[in-house]
């Protein structure tokens, strides 16, 4: 069963963490002591204190991204710095170096094969990656750096998830926002004003839709400034560490320290990926940006389109050009009846049934906890909690995370996997549901497919089970459910109006799915942009003006860049884990695109297509390269084709 969560305090997140570390401790003393080399008493007493940290990440520290408690937030996030800190030292223990070295010299070890071979064969990479092969001076050099780099990453995301600020409004500036919008924003502090914050509900709308284009730039202003003074320096300063950590293993660059363990093997693929599809994409970007560039010279004659433009002439292009405006269609998709043909479409590909149970075992009232089960079954295979409405001092992005991993227990059972997915949609009324933009809808569907991958892994370590697996694939999976959104078929299964409860119009489908691919250039060369800052970040260049790199970069997306604004210091995913590693959203959209590309072909709900992809994807985790988890699934080498086509440059 789920964790339960209803009343966990900060001295309990304290306790949870020291006792997992003194658990895990036992265990890997355990394994240093084994006299006999053997599997069971050298790697499993690892694989158990592993399970150990993170059993211990689920129950508490998680709670440092979510909790409403502002006290168990902030020693949530002490304790992951704590946690990741015992990883780290872990590693650059010479004991555990010296009995892992002398185990893979046994004849045990030569005998090894699948799971337990790869995590011999993992173990030995991370030691390597962690300088034991150099003098003692570079290692004690290395393990410092690794411990500042960890209090930096931790530091960041506080500083970001604990940001509040907002643009204090006008009803007059609020001109082309719906009713509803304007209904549930708070009070300015002046009477008579209305709070807009940086919640994606309350800017997205705005940035999108509002006609005022001073007040799109002061909103825009804003939110690319988010923790801009707390955050610079952590940034710089983990930027400067990562150089000196692959310096002294000898690396070019963090990009290639970074991409050792990845799909690209190293910063050459990725500059090749992105040269091939650059061109194309900014000669479709120019002739986007020319159309809107008409529709602003018609309000604003002699401006140029700027980044708090595009959204709102994008919008505008939507609504003139294929007659589809976003809040007639967020009326069909009230977030119960998104889950709901969400649980259904998946239920129907992948064999599946879900079920919504107590949540009294949530850490606030507005989670939802579900369990997974496979048709038929007479028990849970999985169980995930919903957190999707904004609150403060929450994470504010979309995300999935790993609460209890799925794994093969001692006494041969296999453990429920437990997740959560996060995110922030617009909260319901009394008397009004929370309904999803079409875009959100998406956001939805992509994180499930991160669940998904999660709760559906099949794999009997913790160390490869759910989505471990190379970080430039892990998108892979969430990226094809997103393609389910834009069927036609598939909508008009569950899209109904939250009043009316008529189905979504035929003809509202059909302009909505035509507008797909509307400034797909634009969009693209944004994801490119977020790319490439990432590795001019990485890369060998010996100085590194965050500024200069950041302005560099920001011609990819064909706008001006915004003078005055600093977005990295908002760039999660820099600090996140996804550092020299950016790049693997559009990289995985290759391989996401290849796989949908089958149901396609086969059918866009198949279960017989659903079960392979569960099988050899999903359930697989990372027990085998990724890319033999698309050749398996794909009876074939994978190919671009179909994401070129989805790109336009088929």
């Amino acid at each position: 069963m789920p964790n339960d969560y209803s009343s966990v305090t900060a001295p309990d997140v304290t306790r949870i963490t020291t006792e997992a570390i003194v658990a895990a401790d036992a265990l890997v003393a355990e394994a240093i002591a084994d006299g006999g080399r053997t599997f069971a008493g050298t790697m499993q007493p690892l694989e158990e204190a592993a399970t150990v940290m993170a059993d211990a990440y689920g129950r508490g520290v998680f709670l440092g991204r979510v909790h409403p408690d502002r006290e168990v937030r902030e020693v949530g996030v002490a304790a992951e710095e704590q946690m990741e800190k015992w990883a780290t030292d872990l590693l650059f223990r010479r004991d555990l170096f010296e009995v892992v070295t002398a185990y893979v010299a046994g004849e045990e070890a030569n005998e090894l094969d699948g799971p337990r071979r790869r995590l011999l064969d993992h173990w030995l990479r991370d030691l390597r990656r962690t300088g034991h092969e150099l003098d003692a001076d570079q290692r004690d050099a290395l393990h410092e750096l690794h411990r500042r780099l960890v209090e930096l990453q931790v530091a960041f995301g506080r500083n970001l998830d604990e940001w509040q600020d907002g643009l204090d409004v006008t009803e007059a500036d609020l001109d082309g926002l719906p009713a509803d919008y304007i209904a549930r924003l708070g009070p300015g502090e002046a009477p008579g004003t209305f709070r807009v914050t940086m919640d994606y509900p309350d800017y997205v709308p705005f940035i999108q839709q509002a006609r005022r284009r001073d007040v799109r730039l002061a909103l825009q202003h804003k939110f690319w400034n988010r923790a801009a003074a707390e955050n610079r320096g952590l940034l710089a300063e983990a930027v400067e560490v990562r150089s000196r950590i692959a310096g002294i293993l000898g690396h070019p660059s963090w990009a290639d320290h970074a991409m050792e363990t990845k799909m690209a093997k190293g910063p050459k693929a990725v500059a090749e990926f992105y040269a091939s599809i650059t061109p194309g994409l900014t000669e479709m970007g120019r002739r986007e940006l020319d159309a809107m560039q008409a529709l602003l010279e018609a309000d604003h004659p002699g401006e140029q389109v700027q980044v708090w433009d595009w959204s709102f002439y994008h919008d505008q292009q939507k609504r003139t050009d294929f007659g589809v405006d976003q809040n007639e269609v967020a009326a069909y998709f009230p977030l119960e009846r998104v889950i709901e043909g969400m649980f259904d479409l998946t239920a129907e590909v992948f064999g599946l049934e879900y079920r919504r149970i107590d949540t009294t075992l949530a850490w606030h009232p507005d989670v939802a906890l579900y369990e997974i089960r496979d048709r038929g079954a007479d028990r849970p295979r999985a169980y995930f909690y919903a957190d999707l409405f904004p609150r403060e001092g929450k994470f504010g992005h979309a995300a999935a995370f790993p609460l209890v991993y799925g794994r093969e227990m001692p006494d041969g059972t296999y453990r429920a996997p437990v997740a959560a997915i996060v995110a922030n949609f617009t909260k319901p009324t009394p008397d009004r549901p929370s309904l999803l933009l079409h875009g959100e809808a998406v956001t939805l569907f992509h994180e499930f497919g991160h669940i998904l991958h999660f709760c559906l892994t099949t794999v009997p370590l913790l160390h490869f089970s759910g989505f471990q697996t190379e970080s430039d694939f892990v998108e892979a999976p969430s990226q094809i459910m997103e393609h389910w959104m834009w069927q036609p078929t598939v909508l008009q299964r569950f899209a109904r109006h939250h009043e009316t409860n008529e189905p979504i119009p035929t003809q509202l489908v059909e302009r909505l799915v035509a507008a797909r691919d509307l400034n797909v250039g634009l969009h693209t060369l944004r994801q490119v942009f977020l790319g490439q800052v990432d590795l001019m970040l990485h890369d060998e260049r010996p100085e590194r003006d965050l500024d200069a790199v950041l302005r560099q970069a920001h011609d990819f997306t064909l706008l001006p860049y915004p003078e005055g604004t600093f977005f990295l210091s908002s760039f999660g995913h820099l600090m996140g884990g996804y550092d020299a590693g950016y790049y693997g959203y559009l990289w995985s959209k290759v391989y996401g695109d290849d796989m949908f590309s089958v149901f396609q072909e086969e059918g866009i709900t198949s279960p017989q297509v659903g079960r392979r992809y569960r099988s050899q994807v999903l359930e697989t985790g990372g027990v085998r390269d990724a890319i033999d988890h698309l050749r398996a699934f794909l009876g074939r080498e994978p190919s671009s084709e179909a994401f070129l086509a989805n790109i336009g440059l088929a």
